[in-house]
């Protein structure tokens, strides 16, 4: 019985483990899903911004004390405008979609929340990591011999 347990305890924590893609990998994603120069984003600064905010990563999170609110997923969402936690208080849910939505391995839903963010008159600069280590930088090195 303990190793049925054990056994059952360990293909659990493997079926939640995160999808972290390749930076390849995601640009041709990003790419068919329409991102690249979407509002005048260009597809090196998603690469750009989804590296420093997630390192890639589908199933990143980020809890933000002071706006006791949370990022979630590759593009690290936030759940006070964008998303519904269910713990946010005062939460908007712009983009209509549970934030758990945004930690698929399948980012199509973080994708076209994005886009949601992008329209805003804010635009890319929602993301303080874009403005840090993105913005007015040569971004060339994140779709270098990627093919897209």
């Amino acid at each position: 019985m303990k190793a049925l347990l054990t056994l059952g305890l360990l293909l659990l924590s493997v079926s939640v483990e995160a999808k972290v893609y390749e930076r390849c990998e995601l640009a041709k994603i990003l790419k068919s899903n329409g991102m690249a120069g979407y509002r005048g984003v260009s597809l090196a600064d998603w690469l750009c911004l989804a590296q420093h905010e997630s390192n890639y990563n589908t199933q990143a999170t980020n809890y933000n004390p002071g706006g006791q609110s949370t990022d979630y997923g590759i593009f690290q969402i936030n759940s006070r405008y964008w998303c519904n936690d269910g713990k946010t208080p005062k939460a908007v849910n712009a983009c209509g979609i549970s934030c758990s939505a945004l930690l698929q391995d399948d980012i199509t839903q973080a994708i076209q929340c994005a886009k949601r963010v992008v329209r805003d008159p804010q635009g890319v600069r929602a993301w303080v990591a874009w403005q840090k280590h993105c913005q007015n930088r040569d971004l060339s090195q994140y779709t270098r011999n990627c093919g897209v």
